[in-house]
C-alpha cells in the first residue's frame, strides 16, 4: 500500500487540484530526503500527471505569457537557459502520496515541493513519512516494470502468458504477483483479495495456477480489450484539453470497455488481477483521499486483507500474505 489504483487515484487527484493552476520558481526538495534535486525553474509552467502501474509521471511544462515569454534559467556562465517540458517518474514506496495545502499548512514530510504563481501560493507536495518513496527527473517508466494491469490489460495478459516458461514462474502464486515485471500494479491487498475471490491457495505454484489460460481470450474479447489500451500522448491530452472530475477518471473507457464475463464462468486469475483494481477506482476518493484521509468504503470492500478470521502468513520475501483459513473437517 499504495498499489496501482492509489497511484491511479494520486494521478487524479494531481489533475483536479492542479488543473488550470499555474506554478512558478523552482522546484523544492527537502533537506532530508536522499532523492535527486531537480534542477527545474522556470516562470511559470503547469502540471499534469499521468499513472502506470505502480508509477506516477508529472510532467512540468512551461507556459509562455506576455510576461513570461523568454524568460529562462539563467546559467552560471551567465548564458540563458531555455527551459525544456520535464517528466518526474515517482515511486510511491510505503507510504507516498500528494497534497495540495496552503504554504501555511504545508504536510510535515513534504519531501518536493512545487509552488504556485500566486498570492498567498500553494503548494503541490509529494508527502513520503518512511521516505521509502523515490523520484527520478527526466524520468521514464521503468523497463523492467510490465504493462499496467488496469490500462494495458492485453499486453500485460499476453506478457505474461508467453513468459510461463520463466523460473520466475517456479515460485509460489501469491510472490509472483508482486512481481512488477508481470504484474505492475499489484501489491499486498490486491494478491490477497484475487486469490481470496477464486479459493486460489496463496503457495501453489504459479505455473500450476496460469499454464492453462493460453487460449482463454477469445478473438472477440481480444477485439474488444484493445479499446481498453491508451497511449501516454492520448491521456495527455485529454487532460489538457478536458476538465477533469474527480468522479471520472481520465481512462474511464477502461472500465467501460474492459472484457465482460459470461455471468456462468468464473473469471480466471489475469482477468481479475486487471477488474478487482478497477473496483478500487471506482471508489474514488473513498479510496485515495489524501484531504479527508476517509478510507472508510474501502475497508468495507476488503474481504480479506486485514479481515478478521483471515489467516496470515510471511511468504518467503518476508510480506505478510492474508488468506482464508481452510476449512475444518
Amino acid at each position: 500500500m499504495p498499489e496501482g489504483p492509489e497511484l491511479h487515484l494520486a494521478s487524479l487527484f494531481v489533475n483536479r487540484m492542479c488543473g488550470g493552476v499555474v506554478f512558478t520558481g523552482p522546484v523544492q526538495k527537502s533537506e532530508v530526503s536522499k532523492n535527486p534535486e531537480v534542477s527545474f525553474s522556470c516562470p511559470a509552467y503547469t502540471i499534469i500527471a499521468t499513472s502506470r502501474g505502480k508509477e506516477v509521471r508529472l510532467t512540468l511544462t512551461p507556459q509562455k505569457s506576455d510576461s513570461a515569454q523568454g524568460r529562462c534559467r539563467r546559467g552560471k556562465t551567465g548564458q540563458v537557459n531555455q527551459v525544456q517540458t520535464m517528466d518526474i517518474v515517482f515511486r510511491f514506496g510505503m507510504s507516498g502520496f500528494f497534497r495540495f495545502t496552503t504554504e501555511a499548512e504545508l504536510p510535515k514530510h513534504s519531501h518536493l515541493r512545487f509552488y504556485t504563481n500566486e498570492k498567498p501560493c500553494r503548494v503541490l507536495s509529494f508527502v513520503d513519512t518512511r521516505r521509502f518513496g523515490s523520484w527520478q527527473p527526466n524520468g521514464t517508466w521503468q523497463l523492467n516494470r510490465g504493462p499496467c494491469i488496469m490500462f494495458e490489460y492485453l499486453s500485460y495478459r499476453e506478457n505474461v502468458l508467453s513468459h510461463l516458461s520463466d523460473r520466475a514462474f517456479d515460485r509460489p502464486i501469491c510472490e509472483v504477483l508482486l512481481n512488477q515485471k508481470y504484474f505492475n500494479g499489484i501489491g499486498n491487498y490486491l494478491r490477497a483479495e484475487i486469490l481470496f475471490r477464486l479459493n486460489i491457495p496463496p503457495f501453489v505454484k504459479a505455473r500450476t495456477v496460469l499454464e492453462g489460460l493460453q487460449t482463454h481470450l477469445s478473438d472477440e474479447d481480444r477485439k474488444s480489450v484493445v479499446k481498453v489500451e491508451v497511449t501516454d500522448t492520448e491521456v495527455k491530452e485529454e487532460v489538457t484539453n478536458t476538465e477533469v472530475k474527480e468522479e471520472v477518471t481520465d481512462r474511464e473507457i477502461s472500465d467501460r470497455a474492459a472484457v465482460k464475463e459470461d455471468e456462468s464462468e468464473t473469471p480466471d486469475l489475469l482477468r481479475l488481477c486487471h477488474t478487482v483494481p478497477l473496483e478500487v477506482i471506482k471508489l474514488g476518493g473513498k479510496g485515495y483521499d489524501p484531504e479527508k484521509m476517509d478510507y472508510a468504503d474501502f475497508k468495507s470492500w476488503l474481504q480479506c486483507y486485514c479481515v478478521e478470521g483471515m489467516k496470515s502468513v510471511r511468504d518467503h520475501n518476508g510480506r505478510t500474505m492474508w488468506f482464508k483459513m481452510p476449512k475444518q473437517r
